[in-house]
């Protein structure tokens, strides 16, 4: 009987979900069905809005076509009639002097002849008809006003619907991640001339392959690219990996969205462990100040009963690599004495990690570098056998000094405003650079027996921490050409 309850609550909770399934099918369909209806109003509006669009163009052609007409029908008509009432009035005087003279050759008189002769001759040489063009001022043809629409007409039947461009592709081994910038290259299955421009979406996420139905993260647009690749500069890789898609645009209509491609963005991403600061230290964030009140306590107590700090948040949760954990410090009080320091939340044990600081140079004393589990609240950065540091003294002069196990090397070298740290965990590799030229300030070659984590130290001063780095192709290829020298490898 239990064998039987137990399969029929197997069957029913599969017929629950297809039901379920079925149903979101059905509401798909309804959407569709509406959203179908909507867009089928929507073009057949914007096209009855280009036919008048169009049909505006024409009549305002035509309108200026037969104005043109008009106009030169009036000029030429005026022309003509000038010339016409000027033939009219000369053929009338001609034929008054021609009467006149007719009727002298015939008198009989001859008294008067010869001054009769005289009067007609002089009035002859006067006689509009000899000063008469007749030539015409205008001509009657029309002809170079004719139009010949069949250019026109065999364009206008041409018109068809604007083709949907086609979907890309993303070329995934042509896309590159490196330094914090990721360049996206698609291509087209085949050429399209009519192509306007391309827009990319990107969303972080923690998880490989196809985007979920669920993500934490919203789609950010790139738009207006105008070639089949596009690169993203300036990055914080605090997540996993990228998800991108795109999508090809005409001057009317968008295609499809290319298939998701999920591209993964490594690289070291933690946060300060509020709990381990010294209560002299203000952590905000990523953000560190000296307060030599020591701090609120209502404000150390609200953060002490936080839920919602970094270190158990959702997100923190997902950011975590299985070769990384929290670094909690069970049994532990926090720094105290002159130890102002203040650790990251995530443990190194595995990898090549980065990460930069920038800190206050007006700051008394600074230190930035790696510490073991083991480091005691008393200790300060560098004078243990428990971490390794680069410090910034600046008492009577200021110096930087590179510094484990309570021993100290000067550094010849300008004091940068910010400080790249690198850690090759298998080498047992600590290197420090320039964070803006990449130059290299210090190495210690040492062999890490335990987890390190990355600390931080600050007196009468402040700092910031940057993470979600990418190792540096530059400073990749300094570890290499400095991977036999010992120069910068006395204090281990």
């Amino acid at each position: 009987m239990g064998d039987q309850k137990e399969s029929l609550r197997k069957i029913t909770h599969t017929l629950a979900l297809k039901n379920e399934e079925i149903s979101n099918f059905v509401c798909a369909l309804k959407q569709s069905l509406e959203n179908l209806e909507a867009n089928a109003n929507r073009v057949q509006e914007e096209l009855e809005s280009e036919f008048t669009s169009l049909y505006s163009v024409l009549d305002e052609m035509k309108e200026n076509m037969m104005t043109r007409i008009k106009q030169e029908r009036a000029g030429r008509t005026y022309e003509l009639q000038s010339q016409l009432s000027a033939g009219s009035k000369a053929l009338e005087s001609s034929e008054e002097l021609l009467e006149l003279a007719n009727q002298t050759l015939c008198s009989s008189e001859t008294d008067g002849f010869t001054q009769a002769a005289k009067d007609i001759k002089d009035s002859v040489t006067m006689a509009p008809a000899f000063r008469l063009s007749l030539k015409a001022k205008a001509s009657d043809n029309m002809s170079h006003l004719m139009v010949d629409f069949s250019q026109e007409r065999s364009m206008l039947q041409g018109l068809k619907f604007l083709p949907v461009p086609a979907t890309p592709e993303i070329q995934i081994s042509d896309c590159q991640v490196c330094d914090n910038t990721i360049t996206v290259v698609w291509t087209l299955p085949e050429p399209d001339g009519k192509i306007d421009h391309y827009i990319l979406e990107h969303r972080r996420t923690n998880h490989e392959g196809p985007p979920r139905i669920r993500e934490d993260y919203p789609w950010m647009v790139v738009e207006g690219i105008r070639e089949t690749e596009h690169t993203l500069r300036g990055l914080r890789f605090d997540t996993r990996y990228m998800t991108f898609r795109v999508k090809a645009c005409n001057k009317a209509v968008a295609g499809e969205f290319s298939e998701p491609v999920t591209l993964e963005t490594h690289a070291f991403s933690f946060k300060l462990d509020y709990s381990s600061s010294h209560q002299n230290l203000k952590v905000e964030d990523m953000n560190v100040e000296w307060d030599g009140s020591g701090g609120k306590p209502q404000d150390i107590r609200k953060e002490k009963n936080r839920t919602n700090s970094p270190m158990h948040s959702p997100a923190r949760s997902a950011l975590m690599s299985p070769k990384r954990a929290p670094t909690a410090r069970p049994g532990r009080d926090r720094f105290t004495a002159e130890s102002y320091t203040v650790l990251a939340d995530t443990m190194i044990d595995a990898g090549q990690q980065y990460w930069e600081v920038r800190f206050d140079k007006e700051s008394k004393a600074f230190a930035v570098g790696v510490a073991l589990r083991s480091l005691g609240r008393f200790d300060q950065l560098g004078k243990s056998g428990a971490s390794w540091c680069i410090h910034l003294n600046n008492w009577l002069q200021q110096s930087l000094t590179a510094k484990h196990n309570n021993k100290a090397r000067t550094l010849d070298c300008p004091i940068p405003n910010s400080i790249g740290v690198f850690v090759n965990y298998e080498e047992g590799v600590l290197s420090f650079y320039n964070a803006k030229t990449k130059q290299l300030m210090h190495t210690f070659k040492t062999k890490f027996q335990q987890p390190v984590i990355p600390a931080f130290m600050v007196w009468n001063g402040s700092f910031s921490v940057v993470t979600g780095l990418q190792v540096p192709s530059v400073v990749h290829s300094s570890q290499r050409r400095n991977s036999t020298s010992s120069s910068n490898a006395s204090l281990t």
